[in-house]
């Protein structure tokens, strides 16, 4: 499946307050998060896709949209949240680096990927050619 992320996640687990529209706000934490989102977890209220809700994280507040959710377990819920406008480091961590290290990463294994792929089509070349491992 094709990753459909703008940007990578890291796994992070911080407390969070969550407000619906005209209810008090609930307590929840992070199960990971990327500049542009996060999923949410310890849930216990039912959302809606499409709804704009607001996260609280110390004195940092951002509205969010959500764009999917799932029920994990009895009374648990899970939800993915992207932020509806940029904001400069919602989270207090530095995210920039992990998406650097990610996309080196995807990068240096695209290649290792390559040169594999290389070699097996050289060594059934040199089979067919030589008979050679027949």
């Amino acid at each position: 499946m094709a990753e459909r992320r703008a940007h990578r996640r890291s796994r992070m687990v911080l407390p969070i307050k969550v407000s619906l529209p005209g209810t008090p706000h609930l307590l929840a934490h992070t199960i990971d998060i990327s500049i542009s989102g996060a999923r949410i977890g310890g849930l216990r209220e039912q959302l809606q896709l499409g709804k704009i809700i607001s996260l609280q994280r110390a004195s940092q507040r951002a509205k969010f949209r959500i764009v999917w959710v799932r029920q994990v377990g009895p009374g648990e819920i899970h939800a993915g949240v992207e932020a509806v406008d940029s904001h400069n480091n919602f989270w207090g961590i530095d995210l920039s680096q992990a998406d650097a290290d990610a996309k080196k990463g995807t990068e240096v294994l695209m290649e290792l990927l390559k040169s594999s792929k290389a070699r097996a089509v050289a060594a059934v070349q040199f089979e067919a050619t030589t008979g050679v491992g027949k």
